[in-house]
């Protein structure tokens, strides 16, 4: 299956557009604004900011006819390619930051880290094998953050809340 992503200046997939099978770190090289977009094949992860800054947001294939609907500000402003992956998944997690406290090996989707483990916090991981996506609150909900192949260290930093609850989900979206 190919990847590809079709970006459209304005909502319900009018104006000029631009067609993506590739990570694009910023669309406004292409287009005046993105509005609205077609994930023909494959899954992406969208940012709000350029250069993969700023909210994520995990599309699959569909049509995404109005920014707003995936809870948006100003539109789409870069997005990367998830790779399909077929060999197994596994990530370290880690209690404190730079690998630090207590850890955990997981290897399957994990809806409540805190619960399952007992952890305090989740602070550095290390993911092995798989891409993932991580969650700040319980059950796979709010904000997510992509994570590729790895050392984490502090991962606070990119998008995740210090006092939420985190889980994990592996890739297969496809």
């Amino acid at each position: 299956m190919n990847s590809r992503i079709v970006f459209y200046e304005d909502r319900n997939f009018m104006g000029r557009s631009h067609e993506c099978s590739t990570d694009c770190p910023d669309m406004y090289s292409f287009l005046s604004r993105c509005h609205s977009c077609k994930v023909e094949g494959g899954c992406f992860m969208l940012y709000d900011r350029p250069n993969y800054m700023g909210n994520q947001y995990f599309m699959r294939k569909g049509e995404y006819a109005d920014y707003h609907m995936m809870r948006m500000a100003n539109g789409m402003r870069s997005c990367r390619m998830i790779p399909m992956h077929r060999g197994s998944y596994r990530m370290k997690i880690y209690e404190r930051e730079s690998f630090g406290g207590q850890s955990h090996e997981i290897m399957e989707d994990c809806d409540n880290i805190m619960d399952r483990y007992r952890m305090s916090s989740c602070m550095s991981c290390n993911i092995q094998d798989g891409h993932w996506l991580m969650y700040e609150m319980p059950h796979f909900r709010g904000r997510m953050m992509f994570m590729r192949p790895g050392e984490y260290r502090h991962f606070m930093i990119a998008v995740v809340d210090n006092n939420s609850s985190k889980r994990t989900s592996h890739n297969d979206f496809y």
